[in-house]
Order: structure tokens, then sequence, then C-alpha cells
């Protein structure tokens, strides 16, 4: 919740905040996640302009206020006089956005009371903060409601309940999978997929290119589905930190070798299960090979689970792909620079021809995995059941988690290999 944050708050939803601020022209310092003086400030600054007490605390209004701005629309009522064209300049949006956001009104015969959605003239997807699931599902809200085009569903459900959201983009008859965030401390690939989410059904709407291709050609050609967290109780728990009304709270305590902090080390889902080691693809191989690397149970990493697809994370995204049954995927993960495209050699001519062009536009390395990391992950089963190219990305370079400040760099490197891998 956003409610009652003041002077002294801090965590995602602060930052959260900060970011929204700088956004829509106020000044809250650093996007530090640190509620200071100067965030006060601006929230003041804020209430004052919004005609608010200015006490500088986001209580019940200012947060209803920050609300609509943070999933970047409001729910507007026609009055006398109303044009498109006042509403559009009200709001600093544009004509076009609004009759996106409602395909149904007649731009020319507005009826007065009827409900309409005028989106904000800002982006929805932020960029420059820590990227939660409430982050996530605010997003995939804000995006719905104002590109209606696009179509979005739960194709399952975590080990602590949260959905596993899908969004879809296209119609055409070539299907392509691009997942993200099987690793928790790897959440930063999550904002990446939804920035071109946002970007895609942006220049669809504007019929605009985007890097020189026409996103309504690929529309017609291409189904593009992408799941942006597969992991979202280890992501928040790497974000959020460890709730005391976790249902595994002491077995993660003793999982994560008795630290109660996971913001640097934690890559497995909330059952100590790493996720990318939990696909029936060499997974005995795989837990063969767990003691090499010290792993002997439950933990942060390389822990392969009891058995494949034990998971309902991985078993969510095996059931999907199979009912889509795409004929390409790209599984993100960080850190690298590198793709890799092979497994077992079962890979089909043409992955290496593809991954070729991959490795042009982003400036990254083909390569092939060694040791553990060539079992059991997701491109590695997609590989060797379809016989269909499979690619893992490795965005940025560094030291798990990323810092947020690569974000603008990694998104430059892969929009392009995003556009191409719904077409070749």
């Amino acid at each position: 919740m956003l409610e009652n944050i003041k002077l002294g708050s801090s965590g995602p939803h602060v930052k959260q905040i900060q970011s929204l601020l700088k956004k829509i022209g106020y000044n809250p310092g650093s996007i530090n996640g640190v509620f200071g003086a100067q965030t006060e400030k601006a929230i003041k600054q804020f209430q004052k302009d919004n005609e608010l007490t200015p006490d500088g605390i986001i209580g019940p209004q200012t947060y209803n206020l920050l609300k609509s701005l943070l999933l970047g629309y409001d729910t507007y009522i026609i009055k006398p006089n109303d044009t498109i064209y006042n509403l559009a300049k009200k709001y600093y949006t544009t004509v076009n956005s609004i009759i996106t956001s409602n395909p149904n009104i007649d731009p020319y015969n507005l009826k007065i009371g009827d409900k309409i959605i005028i989106p904000y003239g800002i982006d929805v997807v932020d960029t420059n903060i820590d990227y939660t699931y409430d982050i996530l599902e605010k997003d995939i809200k804000g995006l719905k409601v104002r590109y209606p085009f696009i179509e979005v569903g739960s194709a399952g459900k975590s080990v602590l309940g949260k959905n596993l959201y899908y969004i879809k983009l296209g119609n055409g008859p070539n299907k392509v999978f691009f997942n993200g965030a099987h690793h928790a401390l790897e959440w930063i690939t999550t904002p990446l997929l939804m920035k071109f989410i946002e970007n895609f059904s942006k220049a669809y709407s504007q019929n605009k290119n985007i890097r020189g291709y026409n996103p309504k050609n690929i529309w017609k050609k291409s189904t593009i589905y992408i799941m942006p967290m597969v992991n979202p109780d280890g992501v928040d728990l790497v974000l959020n930190g460890l709730e005391k009304n976790n249902p595994y709270y002491n077995d993660l305590i003793k999982w994560n070798n008795g630290s109660t902090d996971f913001s640097k080390t934690w890559s497995a889902n909330i059952r100590g299960v790493d996720l990318n080691h939990n696909y029936d693809a060499s997974w005995k191989l795989s837990k063969e090979a767990e003691p090499l690397y010290g792993v002997t149970g439950p933990g942060p990493r390389r822990y392969s689970g009891e058995y494949p697809e034990s998971e309902p994370e991985t078993k969510t995204v095996v059931n999907f792909t199979n009912n889509i049954d795409p004929r390409l995927v790209l599984a993100y993960h960080s850190q690298g620079e590198v793709i890799y495209w092979n497994y077992m050699n079962l890979a089909p001519p043409e992955t290496r021809k593809i991954g070729e062009l991959f490795s042009k536009v982003s400036g990254y390395i083909l390569d092939e995995p060694t040791g553990i990391t060539s079992y059991s992950g997701y491109k590695d089963w997609f590989i060797e059941k379809y016989k269909r190219p499979g690619y893992t990305i490795e965005v940025g370079k560094g030291v798990n988690p990323l810092p947020i400040s690569q974000f603008d760099k990694i998104y430059n490197d892969n929009e392009e290999l995003l556009i191409l891998a719904s077409i070749v």
C-alpha cells in the first residue's frame, strides 16, 4: 500500500512515488527509496497544486490521486461542452491516446454522462525503480486499459498464489514466447519485457515504426506471448525482504545460511528451488552435479528440486508452452551480455543462424553453456522437446542483482532483438 507513507519511510513503494513525482514535474531528490526532506517538499507541492492539505504525508486522499497517476489513466464522466481535443489538452495527452483507450466512442458525438478512460501523457512502465510484483500488476492493469487491444491472462500461480501473468501481442500464425525473471535476483529482466510491451503497443496504436519495423505487419504475421515474471515470490523476497507471515519464514532463513538478507544472494523460488534447474532436460545430471557446487538441499541457487517440474512455476511455464506451441522462445536472464543457443547439439541448424542475427543487433556474444548451467534450464527443455530455436539471453554486465542504472543500455541492446525474434 502507498497510504500513510511519510518522512522516514523507505522501500520500493517510496522509490515508485519518487519516480512518479519526477515524471510529472516535481523534484523528489534522488530516486533512492528513502522518503527524505526533498521528497516531503515535493509531496507538499503536489498536494498544494491539487488543493489538498499540504502536510507532506501520503494519506488516503493523496494516495487516491497518486494511484490514478501510477496506473496512468483517469476515469472521466463527460460533461456539457467537452470535446476530445479539450480533454486531451487538459490531461496533457493526445486525441489518439484517448480514442485508442476508448475504441467504442464516437469522438464527434460525446454523450453527457458517459464514462471514458483518459490516459495521462506519461508512460506507464517506470524503468528506474525496483520492480516488485505489485508494480508489475499495476503496470499490466495500466497498459491493458491504455491499450485494450492487448490480451492479458494468468497462466497459473506461484507457490504463494501470485499470478503468473502473460501478455499477448498480435494474432498471426508465427507464435513466439518470451519470459523473464526465472531467477529472483535477475528481476531487471521484467521491466525490460514490460517496457517492450509498452513501446510496441504505443507504436502499434500510433501506426509508427519501431526500430524500422512496422508493428501492424508484425501483428498480422505473429503472436507474441510474454510472461514477464516467472518467479514473483522470489523477486518480492529479494526486493521487499522476508515478512514474518511468510509460511516458509524459518526454512528460508535456514536455507539462506542463517541470514535474513536475501537481496544479494537469492535466485531460487520461495521453496529454495532454482527454477531454471527444474526442467526435464538432463535433470538427473543437474542433480548429480549439485554436490560439486556445495548444494545439499534447498537454498539460494542451483538446487534442482525433488523432481523435474516439482514447482508450480516451472509446471506452469511448461504447460503454457505446450498450449501455445511456439516456434521460438527467449528466456531472459542476467548477466554477461551472452546469448546461449544450443543444448546437447539438439538445436536445429537455423538456431545458430538466428542467434547470429540476435548477436549482431544486440552486441552480445553467441556462446554455449558449460558445467551445471548446461542442464535442466527452460531453453534446454524447449530445444529437446520441440527441436526448435530456443535462447537464453543474459543481459547486462556485473554482479546480480544488476543496478537499475543499467536499464537504458540493456533495453537499447535488446529492443531490436525482441522484434527480430517475433518475425525470423
